[in-house]
């Protein structure tokens, strides 16, 4: 299984938590966050995986924003060829960012303790910060026994999935055109699954890919499947 895909795959893993697992140094801020009404930012770390570190970002209206550092996991030699670093604007639905926030409204729940201290598998370290008029709450946590905290991360999780899978795509329609059929083949089996949500977030290259004439037409197809399913 290649790299990128281990991220997708973690929260079904079993066993033990590694105990010397830190976060990684935290990411610059993005410019105006400050400003901008309520927020809700994910920073996820898993040394183990491609990327090991990324910020995901969430505004109310379903803007937002994701920047991932690939860490230094090793290659895989059956990967192929990777996605660079990202750093770029992004957009989910508006029914999933209304979603998003009433979790995080409900119950005052990030003030709550969020850590289950279960020994469960490690599937990443995910600090969820709100900041907003009615102030700031923030909890770090690799599983939480709250049911909506869980969701959260889960959710926020296969959001990155299907922005990481959006930039491989990319790569591989510059460099690997073969490699889009094994890639959207996989795409289809981990968003029928949830394990890649909000497809709309890389709803571009989706319609690139469902209108190009030089990829095949199998992967054109499945990329006409996926954006009819994108909102």
């Amino acid at each position: 299984m290649r790299a990128a895909r281990l991220m997708l795959a973690a929260l079904a893993l079993g066993g033990a938590m590694p105990a010397n697992t830190a976060l990684a140094e935290p990411m610059p801020p993005v410019a105006g966050l400050s400003d901008a009404g309520p927020v809700l930012e994910m920073d996820y770390t898993n040394p183990g995986l491609t990327p090991a570190h990324w910020v995901l970002t969430i505004w109310p209206d379903g803007s937002g924003h994701f920047r991932s550092e690939r860490g230094h996991a090793p290659m895989d030699p059956e990967g192929g060829f990777e996605a660079a670093d990202l750093d770029r604007d992004i957009q989910v639905s508006a029914e999933f960012a209304g979603r998003v926030f009433q979790a995080v409204h409900r119950s005052n729940l990030l003030n709550a303790e969020c850590e289950s201290h279960m020994k469960v598998a490690f599937q990443g370290w995910k600090k969820l910060t709100y900041t907003g008029p009615d102030g700031g709450r923030e909890c770090t946590f690799n599983y939480s026994k709250n049911k909506e905290i869980q969701w959260l991360g889960e959710s926020l999780v296969a959001v990155a999935g299907a922005i990481v899978e959006g930039a491989r795509l990319e790569t591989l329609l510059q460099h690997d055109r073969l490699g889009l059929d094994k890639e959207m083949e996989y795409l289809q089996e981990a968003f029928g699954d949830g394990r890649v949500q909000q497809l709309c977030a890389i709803r571009g290259i989706l319609e690139r890919l469902a209108n190009d004439p030089e990829v095949m037409d199998r992967v054109r197809k499945r990329a006409r499947t996926l954006l009819a399913r994108a909102d």
